[in-house]
């Protein structure tokens, strides 16, 4: 049986029908005139100040999940969990007045983390298969940075702030498909890491969790600790400007270099193809001018092993 905890329920029933559909369902969502709208499929079901009202059936309300209900015919847990994924793929656009979006404003909204299986048996058996070692994978579980998600079974990467809480969280398929995304709510200044401590001078950037793994195995199997060294993810491959010159520093890094005035020297591991090169392009014209740059991308074009 599949449990959602009373915060998942809550977090979803914050969303109404039209900033639902406007931000999943674009192309459902037919403006009538001033703040009054339909759905394509429904012409009489109105949505207007926030509620929505389906005329010909004599049934509204306000919130997504009660649309899913009543007019889509899921059952409660069915609309809370394709609810829960929406919100964990996309975050929602959040709506002043139904004709403008606000730009001066943003909603920080609480990171909502996957259910945990009490088992880590199959993330352990994934990571093995993509030839992590051993003993990173028990140290990743030991310091609660993977866990073993329900019901799919994924593997949940964390990151944590300052004050050791969950701000940062990334899902990946433990089976063939190339599933991945950031958990709702994430903040990308924390994104995936293993950190040796204040003692080191250098950072190591990777694009993924998995190839920073793989890292920390190839160190292992070279003899050194791992455990020793800051490690650090991105989360995708970094996104930089058409003109290079003109790139921003990611946020995960600056933040990190920002907090540790000791570093000297990034060592860059991004993908060998074409977008990693470029991402590793940028980032040292960014950060030469303060800092060592040495680029080590894996010897063949995307993994380390």
């Amino acid at each position: 049986m599949i449990y959602v905890s009373n915060e998942v329920v809550s977090e979803v029933k914050k969303l109404d029908l039209f900033t639902y559909l406007k931000t999943y369902e674009p192309n459902e969502l037919v403006h009538i005139s001033g703040n009054t709208y339909c759905t394509k499929t429904h012409d009489s079901l109105k949505i207007s100040n926030g509620m929505w009202n389906w005329l010909s059936r004599g049934i509204g309300g306000k919130t997504a999940l009660e649309f899913l209900i009543k007019v889509r015919g899921l059952s409660f847990l069915e609309a809370v969990m394709f609810l829960k994924e929406k919100l964990e793929i996309r975050e929602p656009i959040i709506i002043e007045n139904f004709n403008e979006v606000n730009k001066n404003k943003t909603q920080k909204r609480k990171i909502i983390l996957p259910e945990k299986s009490e088992s880590n048996s199959k993330i352990i058996s994934y990571l093995k298969q993509r030839c992590i070692d051993d003993e990173v994978i028990k140290y990743c579980i030991d310091k609660q940075l993977i866990y073993e998600d329900l019901p799919n079974h994924n593997v949940v990467f964390l990151g944590y702030d300052e004050n050791n809480s969950v701000k940062f969280a990334c899902v990946r398929a433990t089976n063939c498909s190339r599933y991945m995304r950031d958990v709702s709510g994430s903040s990308k200044e924390y994104s995936f890491r293993v950190l040796g401590g204040g003692k080191s001078q250098e950072i190591h950037l990777f694009e993924s969790a998995i190839d920073l793994l793989s890292y920390a195995t190839l160190l292992k199997k070279d003899g050194e600790n791992f455990e020793n060294y800051n490690l650090i993810s991105l989360s995708g491959v970094y996104q930089m400007a058409r003109n290079l010159e003109q790139s921003k520093c990611p946020i995960v890094i600056k933040k990190y270099l920002e907090d540790n005035p000791n570093i000297k020297e990034i060592y860059i591991h991004f993908d060998n193809d074409i977008a990693g090169k470029n991402a590793s392009k940028a980032l040292k014209i960014l950060l030469e001018n303060k800092y060592k740059i040495i680029e080590e991308p894996p010897k063949c074009r995307k993994r380390f092993q």
